[in-house]
């Protein structure tokens, strides 16, 4: 069934009423008619299964048959810092992360970004990021569409992440980073992401093309950033982040 999001103030006591670009993808591409149902979500966790009743250049009026709680969303907050990776790699990561249950992307700017962004190209990009965001919220039954920021540099990523609950920092060489620890890297990794409990807030920290530098890592780790190995091989920038947010919609869902 299609989905679609709306504004609070779009919702009735008894209807929906659709506006902007997707009244003309209802009309136009959908081709849908009157008496053909569809579902809206809100935005806050309600979603509402409609019935079109009429649709207008500039409106589609849907009748609610039925109101309910989305249980799509994971009970944490799981925000994906991920380096600016070269060519259009970031949609795909944005594309994915939404699917795998992200609340928010932070494309970041680090040392070994080749990618620069900046003025009314960063602009342009982000509400383009954006609309992928949407576009696979809408897909993937999300109950919210998840947000993505500006490109922020890595001192202020850094302080965003170590805001939340938990920060991580998927590193290539963390053998060396945890080798006095209990138990090998991996068993230590396992440990931290096991760890984890429903509710608590997630920062995913991932390098771009060329990695981190030791100094960036070191930063982070200052300001509380938990080192972790993905495995005996070198994962892309574009694996990275998707591969630590697949275990974690695993463990977390419920």
């Amino acid at each position: 069934m299609y989905h679609f999001f709306v504004e609070p103030d779009q919702v009735q006591e008894d209807h929906v009423d659709i506006r902007g670009g997707d009244v003309n993808h209802i009309r136009n591409v959908l081709r849908m008619k009157q008496g053909e149902t569809l579902t809206v979500c809100d935005g806050f966790g309600n979603e509402y299964l409609c019935r079109v009743d009429a649709c207008s250049d500039n409106r589609v009026r849907a009748g609610i048959v039925e109101k309910r709680r989305v249980a799509s969303e994971l009970p944490s907050r799981i925000v994906l810092f991920q380096g600016l990776p070269k060519g259009d790699k970031m949609e795909l990561i944005i594309q994915k992360a939404v699917e795998l249950g992200a609340s928010a992307v932070v494309p970041v700017a680090s040392r070994r970004c080749v990618v620069k962004l900046d003025g009314k190209k960063a602009d342009s990009r982000q509400k383009r990021w954006q609309a992928v965001a949407e576009s696979a919220a809408k897909q993937s039954g999300r109950a919210v569409i998840p947000t993505v920021c500006p490109v922020t540099g890595f001192a202020d990523a850094v302080r965003q992440a170590s805001g939340l609950d938990v920060c991580l920092i998927p590193y290539e060489c963390a053998q060396e980073l945890l080798k006095d620890g209990a138990g090998t890297a991996m068993e230590q990794s396992r440990n931290v992401l096991a760890g984890i409990e429903r509710g608590r807030s997630v920062g995913i920290l991932i390098g771009p093309e060329g990695g981190f530098e030791k100094e960036e890592v070191a930063s982070a780790m200052e300001a509380g950033a938990v080192p972790l190995t993905l495995g005996k091989r070198i994962l892309r920038t574009e694996t990275a982040g998707l591969c630590i947010l697949s275990v974690l919609m695993f463990q977390l869902e419920e």
